[in-house]
C-alpha cells in the first residue's frame, strides 16, 4: 500500500498545494462540484493519512507498553531463575563438602 503522504514525511508543506478548506466558487466550477485536481487529491489523502496515524497513535503507544511489559516480565524471570541456579550450587556445594568430610572421618577411624 503506498500512501501519497504521512506523517513524518507530508506530501507537501507548501499551503497554497494543498487541500482548501473553504469552498471556492469559481465561474468554470458551481459550489460543491467534484473537481479532479491531483494537487488538491493528493493534499486530501495526506490529511486523511494523518487522521489514520492520529487515530492509531493510542494503538501503537499501548503495543509500545505491552512489549516493554514483556521485556521486563523476561528480563525478572531470567533474575529469578539465575538466583535458584545460585541457591542450589550453593546447596550442591554444601553437600558435596559434607560428604567429603564423611569419607574423610570414615577413612580415619
Amino acid at each position: 500500500m503506498t500512501a501519497h503522504g504521512t506523517i513524518d514525511r507530508p506530501l507537501t508543506h507548501d499551503p497554497l498545494k494543498q487541500a482548501l478548506m473553504t469552498p471556492h466558487t469559481t465561474s468554470e466550477q458551481p459550489h460543491g462540484a467534484a473537481h479532479a485536481d491531483f494537487i488538491t487529491a493528493g493534499a486530501m489523502t495526506s490529511r486523511q493519512n494523518r487522521t489514520r496515524e492520529m487515530q492509531l497513535i493510542p494503538e501503537a503507544l499501548a503495543r509500545a507498553h505491552m512489549d516493554d511489559r514483556m521485556r521486563e516480565a523476561d528480563a525478572e524471570r531470567h533474575a529469578l531463575r539465575l538466583v535458584a541456579a545460585r541457591r542450589m550450587q550453593r546447596r550442591a556445594e554444601r553437600v558435596s563438602l559434607r560428604a567429603r568430610r564423611a569419607l574423610a572421618m570414615a577413612v580415619m577411624n
